[in-house]
């Protein structure tokens, strides 16, 4: 968890406010900006995740989520900010931050000629890994790879390469891993098993920070960050998250509910409206509003819901101002 409340709601531009102090913060940043080109691409990202939680780091394409990873794990200098990562300082000490973290990136990056045990062996020489044979023989049995080693990694499937870029990203041993949108375009199947190891991964101590378009996996997560056009606009757990966007919903099931979307957003007090298979899902500020918008469809069956993290993050992103405009 961050520092003082978890807040939920569009956030000022420094990234909201901070949450309740923790004891072992191992991400502490503030105010993180990056600009290209007179681009703002992040604009006063605040973020603190404690050791052995998994934060969900969502937003949409180009939103700055992987500019903000590369500034945590050292890879990118901040225009502006600062912060700490395992207690190093965010720009004097990025050489000790790399090696103390794991770092997987969207596409796969290893070596497709080389088998699975080939591409562990050399990236624990490019670590300088001293029991180099043990630790890629542990890497290979943690991970369900032992039995494809001699595979070449350019012939395996999409779950089999993300299992394998995950084998090399915490070879090392890292404190914190960071993965960026790990599991696109994996099957359903080989996407639970890789979750399922990122928890394990936790659970022995490990802090990660994962990117995902997947709302599946963002409650998968034991908090989560939601950034837009550079900007944090909601930071918390799951509920506090949904909560804290005011927003509520009905869910209406009859003859036809499906196709009644068109007709209904756009009416007073209404956000959002959208068919869910033979059902619809209008979600708007205040309930007696929806209540009055739906009040004729009495052929419908209405009944109170709980918003979607779907639901959420349309809405904030509606509402979100775009500022990644390049300066005059």
């Amino acid at each position: 968890m961050s520092s003082g409340e978890a807040s939920a709601v569009p956030s000022e531009a420094s990234g909201g406010p901070r949450l309740r102090a923790e004891p072992d913060l191992v991400i502490d940043v503030r105010g993180l900006t990056k600009r290209f080109g007179g681009r703002t691409v992040v604009d006063e990202v605040s973020l603190q995740v404690a050791r052995g939680s998994i934060c969900g780091f969502l937003g949409p394409n180009g939103s700055g989520k992987t500019t903000t990873l590369r500034m945590i794990c050292g890879l990118l200098i901040p225009d502006a900010g600062e912060g700490e990562v395992l207690g190093l300082d965010l720009r004097r000490q990025r050489g000790a931050i790399k090696g103390r973290v794991g770092y997987m990136t969207q596409k796969f990056g290893l070596f497709s000629d080389l088998t699975i045990a080939e591409n562990l062996e050399f990236f624990a020489r490019v670590h300088g890994l001293d029991r180099r044979r043990e630790r890629v023989a542990e890497a290979l049995e943690g991970l369900g790879l032992a039995t494809r080693s001699d595979q070449l990694a350019g012939k395996l499937s999409g779950g089999w390469k993300q299992r394998l870029a995950l084998a090399a990203a915490v070879l090392h041993e890292p404190e914190i891993l960071l993965l960026d949108e790990p599991t696109a375009g994996v099957d359903p199947q080989a996407r639970r098993e890789f979750w399922d190891q990122i928890h394990d991964l936790a659970q022995g101590g490990m802090t990660v920070l994962v990117s995902t378009h997947y709302m599946d996996e963002a409650e998968r997560c034991h908090e989560i960050a939601y950034i837009a056009y550079g900007r944090m606009l909601a930071r918390g757990t799951i509920g506090e998250v949904v909560a804290g966007s005011g927003l509520k919903a009905l869910m209406g099931e009859g003859p036809g509910a499906d196709r009644l979307a068109s007709r209904i957003e756009g009416r007073p007090g209404v956000a959002m409206a959208a068919p869910f298979g033979t059902a619809i899902h209008v979600c708007g500020p205040d309930i007696a509003a929806l209540r009055a918008a739906v009040a004729e469809f009495d052929t419908v069956a209405w009944h109170e819901a709980r918003p979607s993290l779907e639901d959420v993050f349309i809405h904030l992103m509606r509402g979100a101002e775009d500022n990644s405009v390049v300066a005059a």
